[in-house]
């Protein structure tokens, strides 16, 4: 029950990504976005139990320096999940991503973001089955062309999981254009977890294409192939909706624009 448990709590949120700061840009940029998506995947594993989720978000950046900061909300289920894998009521249905941090060129065609990121979960208590949700993670970026490796490190208990600050994710993937304005998105990641390297340590990949419809009010349609590497009964829902594992490969759409 326990390795349940800790499993679904893994389970955590998404950041979104905020436009690159260029000379062309006004000093100070506001933008907000919103999306509807047939599911809400975080590194590879469903927060909504393959439901839809609808999401969204501010981003402020002062473009001379690169300074930026932003807000993000989701619906989620997996904090009630995890309380009803371990027979009691757990709560917390909404994630509240804050986030800030400084991007720039590093030169020679590198790019670079270092920024921080804490996942909120208000009024959860799932410190009832495990530790409480809320958790902060550092990250640093080196990008060239459409590729990049980001590294993030967790300096508190990752996701409720006991015992697993200082957890780490690493997360390699390409954004490329190809034809139609049609752009390809490709990830893979690995999440290792302190203190739980044989049951939590897992792999994730996802697969994207999305297109951007100017004369549609500049909406967003995209489709992905996501999955992990986790077993099935490693990581599940809760029985009575058939104990699925909530890493299992799937295809996510959204409809989502930025204003």
């Amino acid at each position: 029950m326990k390795k349940l448990i800790l499993a679904t709590a893994i389970a955590a949120s998404f950041v979104s990504t905020v436009a690159r700061a260029e000379d062309a840009k006004p000093d100070n940029e506001l933008s907000f976005n919103a999306a509807v998506v047939s599911e809400y995947r975080y590194r590879g594993l469903t927060q909504t139990r393959f439901d839809p989720a609808l999401q969204v978000g501010a981003d402020y950046t002062h473009n001379p320096t690169g300074l930026y900061a932003g807000t993000w909300l989701s619906n989620i289920k997996w904090i009630k999940d995890a309380g009803t894998l371990a027979g009691t009521d757990t709560k917390g249905n909404v994630e509240w991503d804050i986030y800030g941090g400084k991007r720039g060129d590093i030169g020679g065609g590198f790019t670079y973001d270092v920024g921080g990121l804490y996942y909120y979960y208000p009024g959860n208590n799932l410190d009832k089955v495990a530790k409480n949700a809320n958790t902060f993670e550092l990250y640093g970026q080196v990008g060239y062309g459409p590729a990049y490796f980001k590294y993030s490190q967790a300096l508190t208990n990752l996701f409720g999981t006991p015992n697993s600050k200082y957890s780490q994710y690493f997360d390699l993937g390409a954004n490329i254009e190809t034809y139609y304005g049609i752009m390809l998105g490709l990830h893979l990641g690995h999440q290792s977890v302190r203190g739980n390297p044989n049951q939590l340590s897992y792999n994730d990949w996802k697969i994207g294409l999305s297109k951007t419809f100017d004369d549609a009010a500049g909406i967003t349609l995209g489709v992905a192939y996501v999955g992990t590497d986790l077993k099935d009964g490693v990581s599940t829902t809760p029985a009575s909706d058939g104990s699925k594992n909530v890493g299992k490969n799937g295809l996510v759409f959204s409809i989502s624009k930025t204003f």
